[in-house]
């Protein structure tokens, strides 16, 4: 048997079954609470709402620049410039024996005849190198590494072991802005990781600094009700499903502002994108990170609630008169 905040024994199944209503019914009372005050209720959520998307749309801003950033890696090429000696069958030859490197993906050979006619064509110097004796550009070898080869440390490490060929003069790797990119996106994401910290710090206060006022405000009939038997959890059980309903409409607040703020700009960046010949488009938040944001915002809203009814409530008792 067990027994009840108002004194009746219940067997095991007779509670199993109550349970379940109980809890229903506390959380359709509490998020009629939330109606009865709405613009106290509205507020509360807005503020949690902006608090939870400042640190989302700068995940989403990061996310996206990732993208970019992978797009660029994936494009790196090493350009291998021959000694001005090397004749075309060893070119040739050079270019066979480079394809067979596991880390190579695509290689492509362009004779210093081509690199001047290339050259004569886009810097407009034509007429002037027309009077050169002899073509003073050399043999180059395009090397295209792999997707999994791409990093920046790993082209490095190819571009180390292409130079040892006898045949190469020198070789370039224009990898160095890339680099510092790749450390401001981690300079940025810590940045993200330490507002969102500080923000759902805040979120807690604020949930629990607002259920502590519902609290008071209910003093007297708490205390009453602990006089009739009931124990803090069933009192606590309301102030708790009020931190769940302020975390659900919060979570779903930050997540319409996110969408909003991320169509607005979705324009701007096709537009820009499309002036340098570019299918760029903003990626919204995801399904995943949807929830992601509903399930820490409840979470925090329960915390905030579960710290302030765990201090306040327990500081409740009714008087002796």
């Amino acid at each position: 048997m067990i027994r009840t905040h108002s004194g009746k024994g219940l067997s095991w199944w007779q509670w199993l079954l109550s349970m379940p209503i109980r809890h229903l019914q506390q959380a359709i009372g509490s998020l009629g609470d939330l109606l009865r005050t709405p613009v106290s209720s509205f507020m509360t959520i807005l503020v949690l709402g902006i608090s939870l998307s400042l640190p989302a749309t700068l995940h989403l801003f990061v996310k996206n620049a990732q993208q970019i950033s992978a797009e660029w890696e994936s494009a790196s090429q090493i350009s291998l410039f021959l000694k001005t000696d090397t004749a075309n069958a060893q070119a040739q030859t050079l270019v066979q024996r480079i394809k067979t490197f596991s880390e190579v993906q695509s290689v492509r050979f362009i004779s210093s005849d081509q690199a001047l006619a290339e050259f004569k064509r886009f810097s407009g110097f034509g007429d002037a190198l027309a009077y050169l004796d002899s073509n003073p550009l050399p043999a180059t070898i395009i090397v295209v590494p792999k997707p999994r080869y791409s990093q920046p440390k790993a082209t490095q490490e190819l571009l180390t072991k292409l130079l040892t060929e006898r045949d190469v003069e020198q070789g370039k790797l224009d990898l160095e802005w890339l680099t510092r990119l790749q450390a401001m996106l981690k300079l940025i994401e810590d940045i993200v990781l330490a507002l969102a910290l500080l923000l759902c710090l805040s979120v807690v206060l604020i949930i629990g600094n607002t259920i502590r006022l519902a609290i008071l405000n209910q003093r007297d009939a708490i205390a009453v009700m602990k006089l009739v038997g009931a124990t803090d959890a069933f009192i606590q059980r309301p102030f708790m499903y009020t931190g769940l309903w302020f975390g659900v409409f919060g979570g779903l607040f930050c997540c319409l502002v996110v969408t909003i703020l991320s169509e607005y700009l979705s324009v701007a960046i096709v537009n820009l994108a499309e002036l340098y010949q570019s299918s760029f488009a903003l990626n919204s938040l995801t399904f995943s990170e949807v929830v992601i944001i509903l399930a820490s915002a409840i979470a925090l809203g329960l915390i905030g609630s579960y710290l302030s009814v765990k201090q306040h409530i327990r500081a409740i008792e009714p008087s002796a008169d």
